[in-house]
This record gives C-alpha cells, sequence and structure tokens, in this order.
C-alpha cells in the first residue's frame, strides 16, 4: 500500500505539484497502477522456447534511382540566401572557444 508520504516523494521527484486535497486521489490511482502492474508477477512464461533467435533482416526498402541525379540540387541552392563562391554561407552555431 503506498503512502500519502510516498506520493509526495514522488511528486517532488517529478517536479510536480500536488495539494493536499489530490493526496488521497493519487494514493488510489498509485495503488490502481501497481495491482496493474503486479499481474506481470503472474505470468506464466516459458523462457527456454524463447532461446532461439529470430532471424535479422534488413527491413529498408530499396530506392534504386528514384529521380534524376542533381535535378533539386539546383533549385534548393537558388534559394538559398548567401554565397561564398560555390559553396553555400551558413551562421556559424558551434564556437571553439
Amino acid at each position: 500500500m503506498i503512502t500519502p508520504e510516498e506520493v509526495k516523494k514522488l511528486a517532488a521527484l517529478a517536479r510536480v505539484e500536488v495539494s493536499d486535497e489530490e493526496l488521497p486521489k493519487f494514493v488510489k490511482e498509485f495503488e490502481a497502477i501497481l495491482a496493474y502492474v503486479g499481474q506481470l508477477e503472474k505470468l506464466d512464461i516459458d523462457v527456454t522456447a524463447q532461446k532461439e533467435k529470430p532471424a535479422v533482416r534488413n527491413v529498408m526498402r530499396e530506392d534504386g534511382e528514384p529521380h534524376e541525379k542533381g535535378i533539386w540540387s539546383v533549385k534548393l541552392a537558388e534559394q538559398f540566401p548567401a554565397w561564398e563562391g560555390d559553396a553555400l554561407s551558413v551562421k556559424q552555431i558551434i564556437s571553439h572557444d
């Protein structure tokens, strides 16, 4: 059984404010959650049946050539605001200071 003090500790850890009026409600809800999770202990799982690992396979699709190479590069680069020669110029966001 969970106590109101334990609910206060959990709320403090989660940085959640719980008023004294809400404590009984949370105690009841936590007890229901713990009872539900406690049902997992009753499961009879045959661990020996799970020794065989499933085959590893790649689930990625093959793209092949979805479109002509470089078709979007020019259109994207035309909309870029700053250039330095042939390179796109971006604002520095990382400094080594």
